[in-house]
């Protein structure tokens, strides 16, 4: 019934380092996600690219390697000045290759693809887009494109699932693991099918564990406590932005001796003593 892990941010982030610094470095790691990306979707037709300037758009700049190796031009789309070290290198090398650049500023800029893919904000994004980066998500959910996403989709809050405003994908590769937020308050109601690349990071510790949705009903009965998520926040009085709810659900469910299951129209986070779950009904 276990199908993976689901960590928090901060737990990723600390493993990404711990990989890079004894095992893999951090251009390679970036490589197998462009990779991961690759091979989670059949790229087909005229395929745009919507980068950042963080790690999240080297991953971008990667993918655009990838696609010029197997034949597909790529247009890049920059959406911000800057790069990461190693997405500098991927933006060079992807432009040696013949990958093409846009211009975001032009009417429709992503009239005419197929393929619209969100590299712009990564999993570290807490907080409110604001200006190309909030522009360039109002374009890609604008588009009639299929859209994946890197990771996350850009503007959703990592831990917490919130989002002001955020990709709306059909697809989101999920980089190394999957993380809370990817199941949590708003998140549900922008991802259309979630997968997980896993890309050889060495996690540093087990947090959450993911089920199938379909073993959800098993927790739902039994004395269980059953909760829709604004029902678990108006009998907390906690505050969705910063609510930590698999750690505040771990200790009710302790305290009370019960399980108990938080629940969006799509996902479920569960307690049951010894575990915290997490499922959904688009991972896969």
């Amino acid at each position: 019934m276990d199908f993976g892990q689901v960590v928090s941010t901060k737990n990723m982030r600390q493993s990404d380092a711990h990989t890079i610094e004894h095992h893999t470095s951090s251009a390679e790691l970036m490589r197998r996600a462009a990779q991961g990306i690759f091979d989670s979707a059949r790229f087909t037709g005229k395929v745009a690219i919507v980068c950042g300037k963080g790690n999240n758009g080297g991953d971008g700049y990667a993918l655009a390697c990838i696609l010029c190796s197997q034949g597909i031009t790529p247009t890049i789309f920059r959406a911000a000045d800057g790069f990461s070290p190693d997405g500098l290198y991927y933006y060079q090398t992807a432009l040696s290759l013949g990958a093409e650049e846009g211009n975001l500023s032009v009417p429709s800029p992503f009239a005419g693809y197929d393929i619209v893919v969100d590299c712009l904000l990564g999993t570290g994004f807490s907080g409110t887009p604001h200006g190309g980066i909030r522009e360039a998500i109002e374009l890609i959910n604008s588009c009639g494109a299929f859209i994946i996403s890197a990771d996350i989709n850009s503007g959703i809050n990592g831990d917490t699932g919130v989002a002001e405003i955020a990709v709306n994908s059909d697809l989101t590769v999920s980089i190394g693991a999957y993380k809370t937020g990817m199941f949590l308050n708003d998140a549900p109601y922008y991802i259309d099918k979630l997968r997980n690349a896993d890309i050889g990071i060495h996690l540093l510790k087990e947090e959450y564990r993911l089920i199938g949705y379909s073993a959800l009903h098993m927790f739902e009965g039994y004395g269980s406590k059953v909760m829709t998520t604004a029902e678990f926040f108006a009998e907390t009085g906690l505050d969705p932005k910063t609510c930590d709810i698999p750690v505040v659900l771990g200790k009710l469910s302790a305290e009370e001796r019960k399980i108990h299951v938080v629940k969006t129209d799509h996902s479920a986070v569960i307690a049951d003593f010894q575990y915290i779950y997490f499922c959904a009904d688009y991972v896969g």
